[in-house]
């Protein structure tokens, strides 16, 4: 159990020691909740941090079940089984894809303004979230993060449901999951105090000069 995000990102942060001092590191965070854990992770490894964002499609009737997840490029990636066990019709998804498509680029506007998105190219990226209970989500990021031709990318969250943390592992270079309980129910669940973050936290977190790295 995590007090709070801070928490969270402190213990995190720990378990990502390897990468302190090193300046090769970007932290990206998948907001919002997963910005106050990064910015701690940040602080401690002495990287950089943004955002990766990326946004989960619902099933029809059922918004919070995600049938797959766009990435911040605008690209799709389907649960195709169960898409097809729930029979999702073609025409809900282009549209609801599209809807997440243009909240992906009005949230990227609203935290990050104008300012260049950073050079991934050959850098360790540090992809971090609150948690994980599906994966899509996250798994979206990495995709959009792989394009970007990074060296390599890290995973890292406090907590994590073990199948989702377990495929994962397959399309990252590296996981780092403090806690994989069973059963696993909703993320906030695994934190005392788990209250939504808001807009201008993001935008304060990702928009706060760091100083040099620590060695």
């Amino acid at each position: 159990m995590f007090r709070n995000r801070e928490d969270a990102g402190r213990r995190l942060a720990d378990g990502l020691g390897f990468l302190k001092g090193r300046d090769d590191v970007v932290v990206l965070a998948v907001p919002r909740g997963g910005v106050v854990v990064a910015s701690e992770v940040a602080d401690a490894i002495g990287a950089p941090l943004d955002v990766v964002i990326t946004r989960k499609v619902g099933a029809p009737g059922n918004p919070e079940l995600a049938v797959g997840a766009v990435t911040q490029e605008g690209e799709f990636m389907p649960d195709s089984d169960l898409v097809d066990r729930l029979r999702v019709p073609e025409a809900y998804l282009k549209s609801e894809v599209s809807r997440e498509a243009r909240e992906i680029s009005r949230r990227m506007e609203r935290y990050r303004g104008d300012r260049p998105y950073p050079s991934l190219e050959g850098k360790t990226v540090v992809i971090v979230d609150d948690g994980v209970a599906t994966g899509s989500t996250v798994g979206a990021a990495i995709k959009s993060v792989r394009l970007r031709k990074p060296a390599s990318v890290i995973l890292g969250v406090p907590v994590g449901a073990r199948e989702s943390m377990e495929a994962l592992a397959s399309v990252a270079d590296q996981v780092v999951c403090l806690s994989m309980p069973e059963p696993f129910y909703a993320i906030g669940t695994f934190y005392e105090d788990f209250e939504q973050v808001d807009d201008r936290t993001v935008r304060s977190l990702i928009g706060r000069t760091r100083g040099p790295r620590a060695q």
